[in-house]
């Protein structure tokens, strides 16, 4: 009788054990200590600087582990080199997935190599969060149910911003734009659109380049003989420098706009030439750790003392690494959010769910939102303008959206 007894009470232990084990199986990447997500980086090739972001998030979440990790479970960041090539970035993803077996996709850098993965993502039912890009594409519900843009200012939203600010100094004014010619530079295209309406093609001249060409001088002086006063420059840290140097060099003085994504001092500024970035204008969304307006900021503290812990030999003044910082704590406030249910189903309705953020390292007044019908997290910025030695901000908040 005893045995039957005691036969009856495993018997029922165990149909309590099984939903829950069940459940288990269905949290890929997860277990009992552990939480694997994935990414790609450029680590190598024409966008290296990029690498910097990677960097700061491995930083960020060993940092997290060293506290204990998210509801007693360690952080796996498997951060892996794509050479910023969209079939490689593909090769890695398939990897992430299939081999390490990731919870979910972070923060992967590039418009045209999120682009690539997406649908592969979907068929596998990974999230694809806090993508890499500032491209308005991922906030197409339809299109991209899974992913949510990076925590950074549209480049749509930005390209408004600019039109907006030149045409209020000249009504008049003619625009010259050189672009990355993909996603990246195509979304500057469409928010200068937005502004210019039906005057669009007779405003504007438009140049672009590809990541494989050496120089952009030719397109530079193209852009220079179509008479703009304007001139904006969609590009990436290696271009945006050569463009900056060659509109110095050839005595063109437009009112120019350089985007936020390569306006580093020590990557892009220093080696166009200092002189020749001044008032260029720009955005910013994120403190400068070298403004002197943050050097008391007990925020900023904190973040030159993760810095000096976990990354001592990197440049402070590359806000790759605020940005990254940023991305990866706004991913560990998601991952707290899920307690122990790290399905996808959760994962994703803890990534629409983020109410009034704040993050230490945005400017004031910058907050974080998400909900199930926007995937848009950041869509603030302030104006700023390069004096020479570091950018000064001006004026009010914007919104490009």
């Amino acid at each position: 009788m005893r045995f039957v007894t005691r036969l009856g009470v495993l018997g029922a232990l165990a149909l309590l054990a099984w939903p829950a084990a069940s459940f288990a199986t269905d949290m890929r990447g997860v277990t009992a200590t552990e939480i694997r997500i994935g990414q790609t980086m450029p680590y190598s090739g024409p966008v290296s600087a990029f690498g910097a972001l990677g960097k700061s998030e491995v930083a960020y979440f060993k940092m997290v582990n060293d506290h204990g990790g998210i509801n007693g479970r360690m952080v796996n960041l498997i951060s892996l080199d794509d050479s910023y090539v969209p079939p490689k970035t593909v090769e890695q993803t398939r990897r992430l997935v299939e081999s390490d077996e990731v919870a979910l996709i972070f923060s992967s850098i590039g418009t045209a190599h999120n682009t690539a993965i997406a649908k592969y993502l979907q068929s596998k039912n990974i999230p694809q969060l806090f993508v890499g890009s500032g491209a308005s594409k991922f906030a197409d519900l339809a299109q991209y149910p899974q992913a949510t843009l990076g925590v950074q200012a549209p480049f749509r939203y930005e390209a408004r911003l600019y039109a907006r600010y030149a045409l209020a100094k000249n009504p008049n004014a003619k625009f010259a734009i050189i672009s990355q010619n993909d996603d990246f530079g195509r979304d500057y295209l469409l928010g200068l659109k937005d502004v210019l309406g039906d005057k669009y093609d007779s405003l504007v001249t438009g140049a672009t380049y590809e990541i494989s060409d050496p120089t952009i001088d030719s397109q530079i002086v193209k852009l220079k003989a179509s008479g703009a006063d304007v001139l904006i420059i969609a590009a990436t840290p290696k271009f945006a420098a050569q463009s900056i140097r060659k509109v110095f060099e050839i005595g063109w003085k437009p009112m120019t706009f350089l985007s936020n994504v390569a306006v580093w001092v020590s990557s892009v500024m220093e080696p166009a030439g200092l002189e020749a970035g001044i008032g260029i204008l720009s955005t910013a969304y994120v403190k400068d750790p070298m403004d002197p307006a943050w050097k008391d900021d007990p925020d900023a503290m904190r973040w030159r003392a993760f810095m000096a812990k976990y990354m001592p030999n990197d440049d402070l003044r590359d806000q790759n690494f605020v940005n990254g910082y940023n991305s990866a704590m706004v991913l560990e406030h998601v991952l707290k959010a899920c307690g122990d249910d790290l399905s996808t189903e959760n994962i994703l309705k803890q990534a629409y769910a983020i109410k009034d953020m704040d993050l230490p390292m945005m400017l004031p007044g910058i907050k974080v939102n998400t909900s199930a019908t926007d995937h848009v997290p950041i869509d603030q910025m302030q104006f700023m303008r390069f004096n020479g030695k570091n950018w000064e901000r001006f004026g009010e908040l914007q919104t490009g959206n």
